[in-house]
């Protein structure tokens, strides 16, 4: 069973230039703007993290602070899906985004506490149903909360597993909607990140989420 990486929030703060974060500075591409909801509101800058998969790059994971609904798509992804499946809302209000490099932000994301991730190498175990290890975590098997999905790109290549976030995982943020001092994304819902191995598109990644 091919290795994962186990990803833990350290207590040490991030600092501008660092790859695998909570909030900070997001390593985004020269002149590329700070991604918007549709509501015009500036998106959370929830993680990044490198991903060996892809060539060591970037996967930067944002969201609106206020629109945080579950959203939903076809097997069959449409054409530019990253902009287009926004449901239920009326426009894109997160973003999963791929960088081969960039420079760091400007400025720190606002909202959510910045701190590094710490990477653990760890082996995959995968129970009788097919669910592997959970937790947040990077490559391996997911552990699906439900029935696997499968989805298929626009541009007809099937979809790869390469990242999870756990059902109800906290960030420490900022108050709001009286969660304390925590945030989560997408309701909280596990949040399974799928991508074209084809690198169709540096947005061509789809949230697959259940609970």
């Amino acid at each position: 069973m091919p290795g994962i990486h186990t990803i833990e929030i350290s207590a040490e703060p991030a600092v501008a230039g660092d790859r695998d974060t909570i909030g900070g500075w997001p390593l985004l591409a020269a002149g590329e703007p700070w991604p918007a909801c549709f509501c015009g509101k500036p998106m959370a800058f929830f993680f990044q993290v490198g991903v060996p998969a892809f060539g060591g790059d970037q996967l930067l994971v944002f969201q609106c602070p206020v629109h945080d609904d579950v959203t939903f798509g076809p097997p069959q992804l449409p054409d530019r899906y990253w902009d287009e499946v926004t449901e239920p809302y009326e426009g894109p209000f997160w973003r999963l985004l791929f960088r081969s490099g960039g420079t760091p932000s400007p400025g720190p994301e606002p909202l959510l506490e910045a701190r590094r991730l710490v990477l653990h190498p760890a082996e995959e175990t995968v129970d009788d149903t097919g669910r592997g290890l959970p937790g947040f975590k990077l490559g391996g098997v997911p552990s699906w909360a439900q029935s696997p999905e499968h989805y298929r790109c626009a541009c007809g290549t099937d979809m790869v597993f390469l990242c999870q976030v756990p059902e109800n995982y906290g960030f420490d943020l900022w108050p709001m909607r009286d969660r304390n001092d925590q945030v989560q994304l997408f309701l909280g819902n596990e949040l399974y990140v799928m991508a074209c191995p084809a690198r169709c598109h540096p947005e061509a990644a789809w949230p697959a989420l259940q609970n």
